[in-house]
């Protein structure tokens, strides 16, 4: 081989290399993937409309109960830092802490509770339908 061809060959090599080692830092980890939110009721059909989707950044105070409320559509979130109780209707309940993964019950009526001593901050998708609320307070319906 001549030695053009070897530096060529070294070349590429070295440059397959540093395109593997690349590819071998990125890491790729499953946080959530079910059919059924944290109470286990199965998660419903997708409506026939246009999609939207919702990203929020949610931070709720230390010593916060937040109101009764429902999510008509399917949303998970992640936790970023704090600790959340999460209290459905009918008594379920589920500690969350940072790092955790919590896929929410739809149409079912619930809240959460920060009863730490640091806020609580959260990130939550939701995938729901143009013109479709992504939360209902119970309060608004009774007072309708």
């Amino acid at each position: 081989m001549s030695p053009t061809k070897h530096l060529l060959l070294l070349a590429m090599l070295f440059s397959l290399s540093a395109c593997t080692e690349s590819r071998n830092r990125t890491k790729v980890t499953t946080l959530a993937k079910t059919s059924q939110s944290w109470n286990g009721a199965a998660l419903p059909h997708y409506r026939d409309s246009t999609p939207e989707v919702t990203v929020l950044k949610i931070t709720i105070p230390p010593n916060t109960k937040l109101p009764v409320h429902k999510h008509p559509v399917i949303n998970s979130g992640y936790m970023l830092q704090g600790q959340l109780t999460v209290i459905s209707q009918t008594g379920d309940s589920l500690l969350l802490n940072e790092g955790d993964v919590i896929v929410e019950m739809v149409n079912t009526w619930h809240h959460g509770e920060n009863n730490g001593s640091e806020p609580v901050e959260l990130v939550v998708f939701y995938a729901g339908n143009t013109h479709t609320p992504i939360t209902i307070l119970q309060d608004s319906v009774q007072n309708e």
